[in-house]
């Protein structure tokens, strides 16, 4: 592979130091920009059920959303859900009016004891309402 073994040594501390500097470069700005949808920072009320009409008779969770993007959203929950399954999202704020959505658990960690966060993907992008992307009145002065 390389013609003097000389030369491997500081090839790999080369592709090391080229591979910490764009380490470096990943900053979360740079990582949120590269998101197919922006993120709103909300919180909505959520009912959490899981999407299999053979299981729609389990009670559904409450939680919050912490954010909200076309494309998906991040919610604090009282207990954990599975990462993999596919939950029915219902939305309950007059404020903010969501369509009722079906979504993919991508992640789900613990946050302490009694909270747990999870990263959903909507199956189908939704429209936000333009009232997500403004100040609460309250911050108006």
């Amino acid at each position: 592979m390389f013609d003097n073994p000389a030369d491997s040594g500081a090839t790999t501390a080369k592709l090391e130091g080229e591979l910490l500097r764009s380490l470096e470069r990943q900053k979360g700005e740079a990582i949120a920009s590269q998101r197919l949808f922006a993120r709103v920072d909300a919180r909505i009320k959520v009912a959490v059920r899981p999407a299999d009409s053979s299981q729609s008779a389990r009670p559904s969770i409450a939680g919050t959303t912490a954010d909200i993007s076309r494309g998906g959203c991040r919610l604090l929950l009282p207990v954990p859900i599975g990462v993999g399954d596919h939950y029915r999202l219902e939305f309950e704020s007059t404020e903010h009016p969501l369509p009722l959505t079906f979504a993919r658990c991508t992640r789900c960690q613990l946050v302490r004891e009694d909270a747990f966060e999870a990263g959903l993907q909507f199956a189908v992008s939704i429209d936000l309402p333009p009232s997500l992307y403004r100040p609460p009145s309250d911050l108006l002065g």
